[in-house]
């Protein structure tokens, strides 16, 4: 039987340079580390079903390896993307036959979140009895994408990109391989290729490879950004337009909208439109803030912010993009208020309570006869022909319910007035109700 770690002459430099051990792994020192948990598990022989949740390129497959290997297991890997409940079935088998060899079997699943329910079901039945030790690996949040009763009996390990001095020792084992001798990388071109890796080690490998063949092509042994701009072009950094990576950065703008950090709000714009994100995806989140956090406060932030929608549309990029930086600007620096916002989630709750209290007769329409005899619309008061347009004591909600007070204006912006008017009014109401 061949070796799990057994390399082809030709195997890519990110395969060539798989770490066989533990003390090989570069980065994820809070897992493998002495006294860490993963380190632990390795040093008493005991395996468990596990969750390695991390952005691609970071060690999640070959830790999964090593674990096994550590462990003297029977490994099989199981990708979710092109297996289903036969191949389960078929893994099964196999920890059953191993079983009886005295050996424990560790399934891994990679890209786990992407079984559904009855394949993640399929197999959960052999982890409790203990056929099968389970470790899956996910770009998604577990919490999210992995069934409640398989994620309390797997430990989820989070892992981390890797950081720049992990990038750079990587970059020197590669350098040191013999087939190597004599290539070098400049600090700058070194820099670049790093940031362009974006904490993804497999990419930096991919990338480092790719290069390394077009200078032996070009009879080149000094790679230069020059160099690196000419033979890899645009790079586009590490995003993930419908995983966990979009949704924190998504987060992190709307936040600093809401937190009236300007600078904070472009950074994460651009780095959203740097990424690849949609920016009409992006345009339609601009105009959900302008309405949740800034609100008539400020309603020139809705204008501005449909403004920029409409531009964006009609420019496109990346012409468009700047219609939808200053409007992120504007609504970081607009006066803020979540008070409509709040109120009409409160009155959504509340209406649910009170679903089928009838409209007021004073309040409805009276388009027939029938209904003005049967009182449609008698005593309605025409606010217009009122003092100050505005029908003091009058009430507007189902007889017998109070009308609640859920819009409570902030001092911030034009709901200073707002407030002020609203104050005004209740205190007609009041007189009204005393005289």
């Amino acid at each position: 039987m061949p070796d799990l770690f057994t390399r082809e002459p030709d195997a890519p430099l990110a395969e060539r340079l798989r770490p066989h051990t533990l003390d090989e792994v570069v980065g994820q020192q809070h897992l493998i580390g002495a006294g860490k948990p993963l380190r632990v598990a390795v040093d008493g022989g005991k395996p468990h079903s596990m969750l390695l949740w991390g952005p691609p390129g970071v060690g999640k497959t070959t830790l999964a390896r090593i674990l096994a290997q550590s462990f003297n297991a029977q490994f099989l890997p199981v990708s979710a993307v092109f297996s289903g409940v036969k191949d389960i079935r078929e893994a099964v088998d196999k920890a059953q036959i191993a079983l009886q060899q005295g050996r424990a079997t560790i399934l891994f699943v990679d890209e786990v979140h992407r079984f559904n329910k009855a394949q993640q079901d399929a197999f959960l039945p052999y982890v409790e009895s203990g056929l099968l030790t389970f470790i899956g690996a996910t770009t998604e949040n577990p919490s999210f994408e992995v069934n409640p009763a398989l994620l309390s009996r797997a430990q989820v390990y989070v892992l981390q990109p890797l950081s720049n001095e992990d990038l750079k020792t990587l970059i020197n084992k590669v350098f040191a391989l013999p087939e190597y001798n004599g290539f070098s990388l400049t600090d700058d071109a070194q820099t670049l290729l790093i940031n362009t890796a974006d904490g993804d080690a497999r990419r930096l490998l991919n990338l480092l490879e790719q290069l390394l063949r077009a200078a032996d092509t070009q009879n080149t042994k000094t790679l230069t950004p020059e160099f690196l701009a000419e033979s890899l072009g645009t790079q586009i950094r590490r995003f993930d337009k419908g995983g966990e990576s979009f949704y924190n950065q998504i987060s992190a703008l709307h936040k600093s909208v809401r937190g009236s950090h300007p600078n904070a709000a472009l950074y994460w714009l651009c780095r959203m439109l740097d990424g690849g994100a949609d920016p009409h995806y992006l345009s339609r989140r601009i105009v959900r803030m302008a309405w949740e956090d800034i609100g008539l406060a400020d309603p020139r932030a809705m204008q501005i912010a449909n403004d920029a929608a409409t531009t964006y549309e009609r420019l496109g990029s990346p012409e468009g993009e700047l219609a939808l930086a200053q409007a992120v600007l504007y609504l970081a620096a607009a006066a803020k208020s979540n008070a409509g916002y709040r109120a009409y989630n409160e009155m959504r709750a509340f209406v649910k309570e009170h679903a089928s209290d009838e409209v007021p007769v004073h309040l409805r329409n009276a388009p027939t006869k029938l209904m003005k005899e049967l009182g449609y619309g008698k005593a309605y008061r025409y606010a217009h022909d009122e003092p100050n347009a505005y029908a003091a004591g009058e009430t507007y909600m189902p007889d017998g319910l109070p009308e609640p007070d859920f819009y409570r204006p902030v001092p911030r912006g034009l709901e200073i007035k707002i407030g002020e008017k609203l104050a005004w009014l209740k205190q007609l109401d009041d007189e009204s109700s005393t005289s």
